[in-house]
């Protein structure tokens, strides 16, 4: 594969106007995304992806690959926010470890958005034999919804089997209210999950005719609609650089390498389970990405105690732009190679 090729995901529109917002930011510049505009842009971006994850779904049916393919994918979101924990207590009090170990554990749905645009763009760059390398299944869009919960369900407990105080008020008056039940109703039926899997169900029962109807909603407007969500976030994340600063040099690193880390381990999953490349790149982003919508929201719920000035910051201000620039296109690298 030509390394230019992969690079170029550096200088794609979506990707620039992400760091346009950072610089609009570090250039104290007025530009700003209005709300509700920026819960517009995720609410399009996530029912575009799952209504073609379920046409895709559609086409290629159900099997044993994509029954393997989405129990690694249940098995890695319950495995890494184990293991994250237990590397984040070696600095961290019970309750900031539990937070972030489910941020890592949990899944960035605009990350695995960037990555299939990154995999359509090659595929329409590539000569039509070396093309279907960067074809992906529809069941990566379950996969990516079935990561999402069990991070979040496994962080709290984790925070409550190892916080003997977690049941009693902290010095704040905060507790844990949040009762196991309404845990994992709000983990299962959150607005990104049920919107996600809502869509894919639509695009898998209304399949080729559905796609037809819906292709110019779907297609033409997704770049765009990427491009202002992109731009928005770059805006929120550069706002957010001063809190993460004062974390020190552990959770900067950590946010760094512990992606890195889980997306090499996706990645030897992929291969071993014979996922193909486009899909072991989608995986592996899975993986390697933090979630910074659907566990945030939780967590403030769950676990008051913990301080959203790091699990947030952590994850969009560094782990996301590290994705997009860097990490794509660079397990995108080792794949090529290895496969």
């Amino acid at each position: 594969m030509d390394l230019q090729i992969i690079l170029s995901n550096a200088v794609s529109p979506p990707v620039l106007f992400f760091f346009l917002g950072v610089l609009a930011v570090f250039l104290k510049s007025d530009l700003d995304i209005p709300q509700p505009l920026p819960k517009f842009f995720s609410l399009y971006l996530l029912i575009a992806i799952g209504f073609k994850g379920g046409v895709e779904l559609h086409h290629s049916g159900l099997n044993g690959a994509v029954a393997l393919s989405l129990t690694a994918a249940m098995a890695m979101a319950c495995i890494v926010p184990l293991y994250c924990f237990f590397v984040l207590r070696l600095k961290l009090n019970v309750h900031n470890a539990g937070a972030i170990a489910a941020t890592y554990g949990s899944i960035s749905a605009v990350t695995f958005i960037a990555a299939t645009s990154f995999l359509d763009s090659l595929a329409g760059k590539a000569a039509p034999e070396a093309a279907a390398m960067y074809k992906y299944s529809g069941h990566m869009v379950a996969a990516m919804a079935l990561m999402e919960s069990p991070a979040i369900i496994i962080g709290v407990l984790l925070i409550r089997m190892f916080a003997r105080e977690s049941a009693e008020p902290t010095a704040n008056g905060h507790k844990l209210t949040s009762s196991f039940g309404e845990l994992i109703r709000d983990s299962l039926f959150n607005q990104s999950v049920l919107l996600l899997v809502g869509s894919m169900i639509i695009g898998y029962v209304s399949g080729k005719k559905g796609e037809m109807d819906m292709g110019p909603f779907i297609n033409l407007l997704f770049k765009g609609m990427l491009s202002l969500f992109l731009l928005d976030l770059g805006i929120v994340a550069a706002r957010r650089l001063g809190d993460l600063r004062k974390a020190g040099g552990f959770l900067i690193g950590f946010a760094l390498l512990m992606p890195i880390f889980n997306a090499l381990v996706g990645i030897i999953v992929a291969k071993v389970i014979g996922m193909s490349p486009g899909d072991a790149l989608l995986f592996a982003i899975l993986c390697g990405s933090a979630s910074y919508i659907a566990v945030p929201a939780a967590m403030r719920l769950a676990v008051p105690q913990a301080n959203p000035g790091l699990y947030v910051p952590m994850a969009l201000a560094i782990t996301f732009p590290f994705n997009i620039l860097v990490g794509i296109p660079s397990y995108m690298f080792i794949i090529s190679k290895w496969w």
